[in-house]
């Protein structure tokens, strides 16, 4: 089911499913976002011309006449556009280069999803029509999501290269599948490279977190050329540690501390600890070895061991899984407690 065009992420969840990727953003984002934005401008130049490119009419007003380049700084990055120009008509400067952050936003939401679901054709009339603010015809619309749909397979199959921590992720919400809502899990690979640059690697949308799907996303990353892996982070599930030893075996391994910390609440059973419980678990965490780390968890829970036993006897038992980045040199435990998901 990854990539599937007839998977359609629900408009009142899809912002929390793609948080990830709009947050992160992937390696080639900015490629992709030039893209839109190049063919919105087509679009709206014929438009203004009152004419496409070659074509006969009696109401153009106009000559396209090559592009110009332009550069605009987006919180994803710089983005290079060809800027459409014109000639014998009135001068024309596209509105896509009024580039606010509220239009920003949109459109890299818009790209996550079309990176996670395909290129749907509502999909690229609604981003078009919101770019250029007019109604954009069928041809139009149907050009552009050929256009598009070549550029995102191309981004989705890019070479990864060498990939030093991986941090893999799940989070379910209700999507449209074949007219249906159902409850999917939207799998996502965070990886640090050699330099410490952090970037989303993929997605795959499945119906369950289960050994198969995890494998299969996996072998994926591996088959796009990534290599060097020294260390993987991701939460406890039993499907996923066994893709990962199956697919990855020998890689260093540590449950995430971020889910360690949310799967302590459930074992708090008074409202008033959870603040403290969760800022002594984030102590242990900070410690700036694993002996220190080891010292503080039997420091916390002689604390818990009266009044919160159950707590106790949990914090003793799974707390010592989020360790092994104590193992890690010190500047990629940084960069790796930022790219967690």
């Amino acid at each position: 089911m990854t990539h599937s065009h007839f998977v359609e992420i629900n408009d009142n969840n899809g912002g929390n499913i793609l948080q990830p990727i709009f947050e992160k953003g992937f390696d080639g984002m900015t490629e992709v976002m030039a893209e839109v934005l190049n063919i919105a401008m087509d679009i709206e130049r014929q438009e203004h011309l009152q004419a496409g490119r070659y074509e006969r009419s009696d109401e153009r007003t106009g000559y396209a006449n090559s592009y110009k380049s332009r550069g605009i700084k987006t919180r994803m990055g710089k983005i290079e556009l060809k800027v459409p120009q014109v000639r014998n008509t009135e001068p024309y400067r596209p509105s896509m280069l009024e580039f606010g952050q509220r239009q920003e936003k949109a459109l890299t939401v818009a790209v996550a999803e079309m990176y996670v679901q395909g290129v749907s054709t509502r999909k690229v009339k609604n981003v078009m029509q919101e770019l250029c603010g007019f109604d954009v015809s069928s041809a139009q619309v149907s050009k552009a999501a050929q256009e598009l749909d070549v550029v995102l397979e191309k981004w989705r199959q890019r070479p990864l290269g060498e990939i030093k921590a991986l941090v893999l992720d799940a989070r379910y919400e209700k999507v449209r599948v074949d007219g249906c809502v159902v409850s999917c899990s939207l799998l996502t690979a965070c990886g640090i490279d050699s330099k410490g640059y952090r970037s989303v690697l993929g997605t795959s949308v499945s119906l369950s977190e289960a050994e198969v799907h995890w494998r299969n996303f996996l072998e994926s990353l591996l088959t796009r050329g990534m290599h060097g892996l020294e260390f993987i982070v991701s939460d406890n599930h039993s499907g996923l540690k066994a893709a990962i030893r199956g697919v990855m075996p020998g890689v260093s391994w540590q449950r995430c501390q971020f889910h360690l910390q949310q799967n302590a609440q459930a074992y708090i059973t008074k409202k008033n600890l959870k603040a403290s419980v969760a800022n002594d678990i984030r102590t242990i965490f900070d410690a700036p070895d694993e002996n220190e780390a080891a010292r503080l968890l039997k420091i916390y829970v002689k604390k818990y061991s009266e009044t919160q036993a159950k707590l106790a006897f949990w914090m003793e038992d799974n707390i010592p899984d989020g360790f092994a980045v104590f193992k890690l040199p010190q500047q990629m435990r940084k960069n790796l407690g930022q790219a967690i998901c």
